[in-house]
């Protein structure tokens, strides 16, 4: 395979509390091997069914904001007809239409193209699991 299609697993350790974890260091840090100042695509994808990917401004408040805001679209209760797990947790199943799984960004000469205050985050609200898996994938112009 060219080198035009590279691709990296992390692990990423979320304990037993809900979370939204920065991922943009790991991002970049990829990038810098993988792009090598190349142009393209930046697809960040998490293989679990109670996790999501999100772009948005970490440290001011916006991450804790959007764990608030899913406790009130989705609330940890036994609502839920999937009932296996923590109470609640039918709601982690349902996070993946409301915050996707995966995210496409740009890359310009090997760097991600976010905003000023944009990060890249992993969503999980699933106490249950405690390690989640994040694919990077980036794919090249040549």
């Amino acid at each position: 395979m060219s080198d035009a299609f590279t691709t990296r697993e992390l692990d990423v350790a979320t304990g037993s509390r809900e979370r939204v974890v920065d991922l943009t260091g790991d991002c970049e840090d990829f990038l810098r091997e993988a792009a090598a100042g190349r142009d393209g695509l930046l697809n960040i994808f998490v293989p679990h069914a109670t996790a999501g990917i999100a772009v948005l401004e970490t440290g001011a408040g916006s991450d804790d904001d959007l764990l608030a805001a899913l406790h009130t679209l989705l609330p940890a209760d036994d609502r839920w007809q999937h009932r296996h797990g923590s109470p609640g947790h039918g709601r982690d199943h349902v996070l993946p239409a409301f915050v996707p799984p995966h995210a496409t960004l740009p890359v310009i000469e090997g760097r991600l193209a976010l905003g000023t205050w944009q990060s890249v985050c992993l969503v999980d609200t699933n106490r249950d699991n405690l390690l989640r898996k994040v694919r990077l994938t980036f794919l090249g112009g040549s």
